[in-house]
């Protein structure tokens, strides 16, 4: 196992993760006095893994047909374009 690799991808899925809508509505589910904590954190881990493992089936599909270069690029531009589309929305 590569554990560079490991930390870097779990830096860059916690810190994009941390005050996101998901972890509101987690924060809101947990709140509710009536409703298992312990439920809440299996459930909102579950999620997260499922939605996790899409991500890397689909990277793992992705990449064999387009470059590593053009999918960093891609992404590069996907996370600018939503920076400029969140700050014109302010």
């Amino acid at each position: 196992m590569d554990f560079k690799v490991l930390f870097t991808v779990f830096a860059a899925v916690f810190i994009a993760e941390l005050g996101d809508k998901t972890q509101l509505a987690t924060m809101l589910f947990a709140s509710d006095k009536e409703v298992g904590k312990l439920t809440v954190f299996v459930g909102a881990s579950l999620a997260l893994i499922v939605s996790s493992a899409i991500g890397v089936l689909a990277g793992g599909v992705i990449s064999q047909y387009v470059s590593e270069r053009h999918l960093r690029v891609m992404a590069g531009a996907g996370f600018v374009a939503i920076g400029i589309w969140t700050l014109v929305k302010t």
